[in-house]
């Protein structure tokens, strides 16, 4: 998106164990860009033109909820574009919602369709106010008012198996499990509902992103990347690669500025 303008905006320190950060996405002219698996479900609030997903066969509505995916997508969009996203911490955005993340696994969710009479009217108030500046004011007041009401049980569970999982991306689901004090039955019940995905699936999505943060580092030996990422080999390597992105680690890094958003930080 070279002919587009983004802007990082870091939450309020209340929300950063919850929210990753905001990011608003200004254009006026045709956008096209291959999106990977972040890690991260987002509310997305369309302000301008909407975003279409070839590969949803799909436009996104004015507001929606993106869950955990599993495969690479274009977005596409024509004409004024300003978008505001919100990206959270993998396992938070269920402390919002009472609904299970799991619900939104591979999806894109029309926010108004949840029926929740609050959420609808903070989509109206992001959607209709002035400038991008209140819309993330209004965002943020949400997302405070909804934090001291929600309960935030296995939410330090769930966290400690992902800081792990950061440090070490070969970790086994059952040391997952052993960090979380829960059995692994308990656990993958517990995580899936948390995050979104399955242990082992969303592990495959963080060892990916740990190899676009090494490759955006400088690391051009796939041998060594492979290593550090938990990857059995340079081919596993390879052939995951191919899957989220669609292309090999070398057609990647022809093609595109890698950056990888589970790991590196906009600020």
């Amino acid at each position: 998106m070279d002919n587009a303008c983004v802007q990082f905006i870091r939450p309020t320190v209340w929300l950063q164990p919850y929210v990753r950060y905001y990011w608003i996405l200004r254009g006026r002219e045709d956008l096209e860009a291959l999106t990977f698996p972040i890690g991260c479900p987002q509310l997305i609030f369309h302000r301008r033109s909407q975003f279409y997903i070839p590969e949803l066969t799909a436009e996104q509505a004015r507001f929606s909820i993106s869950g955990q995916v599993n495969f690479p997508a274009r977005m596409q969009s024509s004409g004024e574009v300003e978008t505001i996203v919100v990206v959270f911490c993998p396992h938070a955005i269920g402390t919002m919602f009472n609904i299970p993340v799991s619900s939104f696994y591979n999806r894109e969710i029309d926010g108004y369709s949840l029926g929740d009479k609050r959420l609808n009217a903070l989509a109206d108030e992001v959607l209709n106010a002035d400038d991008s500046t209140e819309a993330i004011r209004k965002i943020e007041e949400w997302l405070l008012s909804r934090l001291e009401e929600s309960a935030f049980h296995n939410f330090k569970r769930v966290g400690a198996s992902l800081r792990h999982l950061f440090l070490d991306n070969a970790i086994s689901v059952e040391n997952m499990a052993q960090l979380a004090c829960l059995s692994r039955k308990q656990f993958e019940r517990v995580f899936f509902n948390a995050v979104g995905m399955k242990p082992k699936e969303y592990s495959s999505v963080a060892r990916f992103q740990k190899s676009l943060w090494l490759m955006q580092n400088g690391n051009r030996d796939f041998v060594d990347i492979a290593y550090t990422c938990g990857y059995a080999d340079q081919s596993h390597f390879i052939r995951e690669c191919r899957r989220y992105s669609g292309v090999t680690p070398a057609e990647l890094l022809k093609t595109q500025t890698v950056y990888s958003d589970l790991f590196a930080s906009p600020f």
